[in-house]
């Protein structure tokens, strides 16, 4: 018996660990990314014709485009900017979630009623949709990007979190702490916000591949970020001109990328939540 209890001890130990060890790598992969962008900016714009339409290879791992740029060096840039705009944007994202969440949860019905049907009718617009108005809306650009990423994905969050205070306010200490007096504002921030802050966490950083995967889809169509920016957006939406003449590397290297970024993102989420959560250690 006790030699069973020892080895489940050990693999739960073990099952932690390489969780812990995930998302460290997760997380490193995406900040390199992110952090190396910054520094090859110019390097992403720079053409030259000699080494135009080149193959992979060892030289250039991803190939040459029709002006000779580095397909490579202009994949991290894009990535890079994505990210960048992704955490913004699910930042304030998140941000908007926890706020409204709470103030759903703790002042009244009517404040309640109010934030419900405004979520409501938030997700019943289709999401693309109001997105690109956003954005229209704002001229485009940096801004209109990071600002409709940020009013449309917080919705999904503000219902989690609203659901969490409301199981949080008919705990014992919640309900002692209102006899004796103490403001809304105090309880949701002094006993309710601690409770919030792994939620939100976890929340936040499953935001962020949402953020970057619609930061690229308006890009590409046109509504988002502009073409003289080497965004994996705008890399994707030229290389769709040059794939029926065969020079297939254009496409998919830097969607490859794109992809790998998002679901290590969705990686780095869940395991953040195994981490957090002490169920999870049954997992």
């Amino acid at each position: 018996m006790e030699t069973a209890m020892t080895y489940g001890s050990k693999r739960r130990i073990n099952q932690r660990k390489m969780t812990l060890i995930i998302f460290v790598a997760a997380v490193t992969f995406l900040v390199a990314v992110a952090v190396g962008g910054i520094f090859c900016g110019e390097a992403a714009q720079e053409t030259d014709f000699s080494r135009k339409n080149m193959m992979p290879g060892f030289q250039y791992l991803f190939g040459t485009d029709w002006l000779g740029r580095d397909m490579f060096v202009r994949t991290i840039k894009g990535l890079s900017m994505s990210i960048l705009i992704g955490v913004c944007a699910a930042s304030v994202s998140a941000f908007v979630a926890l706020v409204l969440g709470i103030a759903a949860a703790t002042l009244g019905r009517k404040v309640d009623a109010v934030i419900t049907w405004f979520i409501d009718l938030i997700m019943g617009i289709p999401h693309m949709l109001l997105l690109i108005l956003i954005c229209v809306a704002l001229g485009k650009g940096l801004t209109g990007v990071i600002v409709g990423v940020a009013l449309t994905h917080w919705t999904s969050l503000a219902r989690v979190i609203r659901a969490e205070v409301m199981q949080l306010k008919e705990s014992q200490y919640i309900k002692i702490a209102e006899k004796l007096g103490h403001s809304k504002f105090k309880i949701a921030v002094k006993h309710m916000l601690p409770h919030l802050v792994p939620q939100f966490l976890v929340g936040l950083i499953l935001l962020f591949p949402h953020a970057i995967l619609h930061e690229s889809s308006i890009t590409f169509l046109g509504f988002g970020l502009s073409n003289e920016q080497p965004a994996i957006g705008i890399i994707l939406s030229e290389s769709m001109k040059y794939l029926v003449t065969g020079k297939w590397w254009l496409a998919l290297f830097p969607g490859a990328m794109l992809v790998l970024t998002v679901v290590l993102f969705d990686v780095a989420g869940e395991s953040l939540r195994k981490i957090i959560d002490p169920a999870s250690a049954q997992e």
